[in-house]
């Protein structure tokens, strides 16, 4: 079968589509044809490469992965052979206190398929867990379900879980056509929030409009805290949906209103951010910290998609071939939404 490997590290031009062998179910695993996988920014960290994580190589990237069921392993009996399946991406015991008390995202074992140690769907086949099937509803196609898992499942661990997002508070939702911003403005209005979408283009902010967001603000052309004082008349947000890092958190918590939250999972722009510690106790400020999500959010997340109520937001599908050419595209911030390979 075809993949996309990287045999070391460095930019787009590392990563071969070359033959691989075709895997083989574990009596508790089910091979899956796939049929999309969704990029993510942690396709572009791995392929990089990480000061002090080591990544076994050659590695097959592609955490979110949506395909039919094409063989199933000896002790499987739940999914069956031709189901359409989108995959859980977080792999964990199920044994631990996390993982029986439903924080299975906090697992002692945790990892992400297509992450660090275990390999992904950017191939024609691959084989997962029986446990991470979760079935496609059916106003999905397969574009669209690989679209959903690592964003909307971050997103809602997010603001839900972490923040727990109020109807009527004002969300500053940064970076707001990525995959994950995407999926946090939907959120948001799903709970009866008010967003503002900071993204770098009037295109991107038109496209956020049509999510739902209630305001946008250019930080390329616009001052982002005098904007934020001004949409909220100088009280400043409730919550900041925060994946960028670097110097944004100098402007972004001196306009968090009394009791804010800054909530965040990345720092695609720097991992080194200045806070003026006198913010945090005169107004209550909580910093949080978000990795992930549990299965049974994504569960939750998914059961909206059927309903209509969340969907997920898909730039462009290309051939898995042209992998490189998507890398390229994520690092440019040329996309509004996700990234989605077709083997």
């Amino acid at each position: 079968m075809k993949a996309v490997r990287f045999h070391e590290h460095g930019g787009p031009e590392v990563l071969r589509y070359e033959d691989v062998p075709e895997p083989t179910p574990r009596p508790t695993e089910v091979k899956l044809r796939v049929k999309a996988v969704a990029l993510n920014h942690l396709d572009i960290w791995l392929r990089k490469g990480l000061q002090g994580v080591k990544v076994p190589l050659p590695k097959i990237g592609g955490c979110d992965i949506a395909g039919e069921v094409v063989a199933l392993g000896s002790a499987c009996t739940r999914v069956k052979v031709g189901e359409r399946i989108m995959v859980s991406p977080g792999w964990t015991c199920g044994q631990c206190g996390a993982c029986l008390r439903g924080e299975d995202n906090f697992c002692h074992a945790y990892q992400i398929i297509g992450g660090y140690s275990v390999d992904g769907g950017c191939a024609d086949s691959i084989c997962v867990p029986e446990v991470n099937c979760i079935a496609i509803p059916e106003r999905l196609d397969y574009p669209a379900a690989a679209a959903v898992p690592l964003t909307f499942l971050t997103a809602w661990n997010m603001l839900v879980r972490q923040a727990h997002l109020k109807a009527g508070e004002d969300v500053l939702v940064m970076g707001a056509g990525s995959g994950v911003g995407t999926a946090a403005i939907q959120i948001a209005k799903l709970f009866g929030a008010r967003v503002i979408a900071v993204a770098s283009t009037d295109d991107k902010l038109a496209k956020a409009g049509e999510l739902g967001a209630d305001a946008g603000i250019n930080y390329a052309t616009q001052d982002l805290a005098q904007e934020v004082r001004r949409l909220t008349g100088k009280r400043g947000v409730d919550v900041v949906f925060e994946h960028v890092g670097g110097t944004t958190w100098e402007k972004l918590i001196p306009n968090l209103a009394a009791g804010g939250r800054l909530v965040t999972c990345g720092a695609t722009a720097g991992y080194e951010a200045k806070v003026d510690i006198r913010y945090l106790f005169s107004k209550a400020i909580s910093i949080l910290g978000a990795f992930m999500g549990r299965k049974a959010d994504l569960l939750e997340v998914v059961r909206h998609m059927a309903e209509g109520k969340l969907r997920p937001v898909v730039d462009r599908t290309l051939p898995l071939s042209e992998c490189a050419q998507a890398h390229r595209l994520i690092e440019a911030r040329a996309q509004f939404g996700k990234i989605v390979l077709l083997p």
